[in-house]
């Protein structure tokens, strides 16, 4: 039997984030003039979805006025946030994106 001794153990959790570092959420809010298709394309090069999560999370968007991006760090969050407005501000779309707490 493997011993493991949990004083040496660090403090992060089976997902990686110190339990110590707060996470956020990263949801895209509906609009209606972003076409659908660009929040698919944001989705795969922004958040590493392949195109079937990303046309669900799409639809959840478009049906629901919100769908969760991921979950990252404080710091990754608002990276994500500042890449889908650059993104979204280029092509000319009022696209929003928000970096909110973990409950």
């Amino acid at each position: 039997m493997i011993r493991i001794d949990e004083t040496k153990l660090n403090d992060r959790n089976i997902y990686g984030f110190s339990s110590i570092t707060s996470c956020n959420e990263v949801p895209i809010l509906n609009d209606d003039y972003t076409p659908m298709e660009f929040v698919v394309v944001v989705l795969q090069e922004f958040f590493g979805k392949d195109r079937e999560t990303a046309t669900q999370i799409m639809l959840r968007i478009h049906l629901d006025g919100r769908g969760v991006c991921g979950t990252y760090t404080r710091d990754v969050a608002a990276t994500k946030v500042e890449q889908v407005l650059a993104a979204a501000h280029q092509a000319g779309h009022p696209l929003q994106a928000i970096s909110e707490p973990l409950q």
